[in-house]
């Protein structure tokens, strides 16, 4: 597993600002219009198969997306201590 760096609060609030603002419909159409490149086409179908491979059916697709929705609450949430 990769060890992450921390982030600091503001790193953390600018990037959050980033991910949750609304493009423009124009903004989107233009981002829209980029075309993917051949690299990006491949490397995507790339962790498709794998990922299809390491979880080949719906039981064990839908079991990993309730873990990794658990883990990404978790990473959101502050964990207070009293």
């Amino acid at each position: 597993m990769t060890k992450r760096l921390p982030i600091s609060p503001e790193t953390r609030a600018k990037l959050a600002a980033l991910a949750d603002r609304q493009l423009s419909e124009e903004e989107w159409r233009a981002q829209m219009a980029i075309p993917l490149s051949p690299e990006e086409i491949e490397n995507t179908l790339a962790l498709v198969r794998w990922f299809r491979r390491r979880y080949p059916d719906v039981a064990s697709r839908l079991a990993y997306a309730r873990r990794a929705y658990k883990r990404w609450l978790r990473a959101a949430m502050p964990v207070s201590r009293a």
